[in-house]
């Protein structure tokens, strides 16, 4: 196989952790709404767990991004 396609495949790869962020921000979005329409008085303590979850999510995002931009550009 070709360096340029096993780099190719490699990002693909590396990529594929931005599917499963989006899964998990959907589902946090999706929790804090029905916690919130379940109890409006607990609003502001789920929120900043959300938010906090939210953060997390996009960090593992945001890190398959990193190693796959670094496998396709830097080796």
């Amino acid at each position: 196989m070709e360096a340029a396609a096993a780099k190719l495949i490699g990002a693909g790869l590396a990529a594929i952790g931005m599917i499963g962020a989006g899964i998990g921000v959907g589902s946090i979005w999706s929790s804090i709404i029905a916690a919130v329409g379940r109890n409006p008085a607990a609003k502001g303590e789920v929120q900043t767990y959300a938010y906090i979850g939210f953060a997390v999510t996009e960090f593992i995002a945001l890190l398959a991004f990193v190693v796959a931009a670094l496998i396709l550009f830097a080796f």
